[in-house]
Formats: C-alpha cells, sequence, structure tokens
C-alpha cells in the first residue's frame, strides 16, 4: 500500500502534467488556426493581385480601391510573387539581397512550398504568376512555444524527480545515522564490562600475553563504536601527518589479514599534513582495503602508496583482484550495490561521504583492468 503522502505527491505530479499537456493542445490548436487564417488572407491578396494583373493588362476594369488596399496591407506575410511572363521575382516583407541571390531565393521559396501550398494567379485560364509565402513572425514564435514548453515540462519533472530523490536519501541518511548510533550504544554497553573484566584478569594467574591481545581488541572495538558514533554529525578535523595516519593503518591491518595477502606500503619519509579526523580516515582505508581483499578472494597483493604535489597529498589503494567494467566506477559508490552475496554494500558508499562530505576531499576508481586489479584514490588537501 502506498502511503498518503506518496498519493498526494503522484496525484500532484499527475495534475501538473495535465494541465501542461492541456496547454500544450490548445497551443496546438491555436497554431494551427492562425495557419488557416494566414492562409485566407493570402488567398484574398491572391484576388487582389489577379485584379491588379488584369487592369495592368488592360483587359479589365480599373482596379478598386479595396483590391489596392487589400495589397499594401500586408506587412507581415513574407511572400515571393513569380511574374511567369517576365520570368521576373518581386518580393514582400524579405531581405532584397535574398531576391537578388537566386540560390538564397530558391531555398526561400523551398522553404515557403512546405509550409503552405502556392498560390495561383489566373486570367482566361491561364497562370499569370505564382505566389510564395510563409509564416509571419508571429506564427514562427508561436511554432517554437510547444517546444520551449516541452522543455518546461522536461525540467519540471527533473526537479521533481531531484527533489524526491534528495528528499528519500535524506530519509535513508537519518535511517542510517539513527541506526550507526544506536549499534554504537548498543556496543558500549558490554564494551565497558569487557574493559572491567580485563582488569579483573590482570589481578589474576593469567598469561600477560593473553591480556595484551584482549586490550588490543577491546581497543579495536573502542575504535569502531567511535566511528560509528560519528556518522550522522560533522567530525571534528585537526591537522594530522597523513604519511603516519596511513602507515599505523597499513601496519594494523597487515597484521590482522590473512598470511595470502602480500601487502605493500610506499610512503614518503617526510611527513605530508592535511586536517582530517584520524578514526574516519583509517575506517575509510580499511574499507578500499577489505574491498580489494575481496576482490582478490582473499589471495593477491594489497599496495597503499602516499605522495603529493604542490597543493594535494594522494593515497592509492592497489589490489590484484578481478577488476572493474568501466560503467562501474561510480556505480560500486552507489549505497546499496555489491557484488558480494552478503554485506549491504554501504562500506564505499560510507568512504565517499566520509572523504568528500567531512574532509572535502575526492574519492574515485582512478583505473581499473578486468582481470588484472583496481587502483582507487583518495585526494586530500595539504596543510604544508
Amino acid at each position: 500500500m502506498l502511503s498518503k503522502k506518496t498519493l498526494s505527491r503522484w496525484g500532484f505530479i499527475l495534475a501538473s502534467l495535465l494541465v501542461i499537456s492541456l496547454i500544450l493542445w490548445n497551443t496546438y490548436i491555436f497554431f494551427i488556426q492562425l495557419k488557416e487564417n494566414e492562409r485566407k488572407k493570402m488567398e484574398i491578396w491572391a484576388v487582389a493581385q489577379e485584379e491588379l494583373e488584369q487592369s495592368l493588362a488592360g483587359e479589365g476594369n480599373s482596379v478598386s480601391e479595396t483590391a489596392l488596399t487589400i495589397i499594401q496591407s500586408n506587412s507581415t506575410t513574407p511572400m515571393i510573387l513569380h511574374t511567369l511572363k517576365e520570368d521576373f521575382y518581386d518580393g514582400r516583407n524579405i531581405d532584397p539581397e535574398i531576391l537578388k541571390n537566386e540560390t538564397a531565393r530558391q531555398k526561400l521559396i523551398k522553404q515557403f512550398t512546405s509550409e503552405y501550398k502556392p498560390l495561383e494567379v489566373k486570367y482566361n485560364d491561364q497562370i499569370l504568376s505564382i505566389i510564395y509565402f510563409g509564416n509571419s513572425p508571429l506564427i514562427n514564435k508561436l511554432k517554437y512555444y510547444p517546444a520551449a514548453l516541452i522543455l518546461i515540462i522536461f525540467l519540471f519533472i527533473l526537479a521533481i524527480y531531484l527533489f524526491y530523490r534528495t528528499s528519500k536519501s535524506s530519509e535513508q541518511n537519518r535511517l542510517w545515522a539513527g541506526m550507526a548510533k544506536e549499534t554504537a550504544h548498543q556496543i558500549g554497553t558490554p564494551l565497558s564490562s569487557l574493559v572491567g573484566w580485563t582488569e579483573i584478569l590482570k589481578s589474576e594467574n593469567v598469561n600477560p600475553e593473553y591480556i595484551v591481545e584482549m586490550e588490543k581488541d577491546v581497543s579495536r572495538l573502542e575504535t569502531i563504536t567511535d566511528r560509528f558514533s560519528k556518522i550522522g554529525s560533522i567530525p571534528k578535523l585537526e591537522q594530522r601527518d597523513l604519511v603516519e595516519e596511513t602507515r599505523a593503518t597499513f601496519y594494523y591491518l597487515q597484521k590482522r589479514s590473512s598470511k595470502l595477502i602480500n601487502f605493500q606500503l610506499i610512503i614518503p619519509e617526510t611527513p605530508i599534513y592535511v586536517q582530517m579526523n584520524p578514526q574516519l580516515f583509517s575506517w575509510t582505508i580499511e574499507n578500499l582495503v577489505k574491498n580489494g581483499i575481496d576482490a582478490m578472494k582473499g589471495k593477491g597483493k594489497i599496495t597503499i602508496s602516499v605522495e603529493k604535489n604542490s597543493k594535494y597529498a594522494f593515497v592509492h589503494v592497489i589490489d590484484t583482484g578481478k577488476g572493474l567494467a568501466k560503467g562501474e566506477f561510480k556505480r560500486i559508490f552507489t549505497p546499496g550495490h555489491t557484488s558480494k552475496k552478503r554485506g549491504w554494500g554501504l562500506g564505499l558508499s560510507l568512504a565517499k561521504r566520509i572523504i568528500e562530505e567531512y574532509h572535502n576531499g575526492k574519492i574515485k576508481v582512478l583505473k581499473s583492468v578486468l582481470g588484472e586489479g583496481t587502483t582507487m584514490e583518495i585526494t586530500l588537501k595539504t596543510e604544508n
């Protein structure tokens, strides 16, 4: 069942489309009527021209004032009058240079013929001249009005779509943020208990190495809790050495990954300072590395490198996995997009949000070759 909000939204869209469709239809009818009036006006003008030509030939009475008035009244409709006997071209409401240029004149005649059927001026069943005429400036302007309305409809639908998508995305963001904070809260309770139990075990006759490993895992859980608690909130950024933070994350992941993964770290000897949140930056690198390991099916090489130019620092995470098709370069950052049978497809989406929204940086697929691997790139502005 659709909600009332959704039904009202679609009702508004359909009503708007109906109104615009009626405007388009009425505009079309108006356009057809104007063209018909233009044709009738030119038929009357042709009759007046016929009377004039008969008078000039000395075959009729003098031209009536009405006929002269009709002939002189055409100040809008563009036309070309071709007198057959003298093979002479005269025109009204068009550029005189066009009449002199045969190519331009024939092109205009062809255009007029496509708009209206030419009119013939006859006398005793003999064709004296042919009148070619086209749309007046008013009709030409009106001709493009439906196209403008269609463009307006398109923009209107696009605006509604973007509004709906943004609204839906905003609702989903609030939902994910709420779930993340609740997860952090739920983890926090047993975590506090684990810290207490660790202190108790220290007073017992327990191998100290076990305690050290437990404390590492407890510290790790605290980091995860801190990460989840920051989702939905603007994190505090501080000046940190990108090289050192990358190194720390690298060694942490190396120790906790399979021996089948060959890790390589390429970093400069000098520090590179950037504004960052260490926990969220580490989370981003972890997500990229885990995606690389998944792409390699648990066996291959992961390379993390750091470099810089005069303004920006670049972190590259390179895997030797199955690679990506070019069409997936942007799609992999969409929430829910995943090639795995398990998982929600949020890792890269969160990574993009952390880097681009919180750190004002960029994250993208730098390059990828099917069957060879993928290079992910993080770009951050440097402080030095």
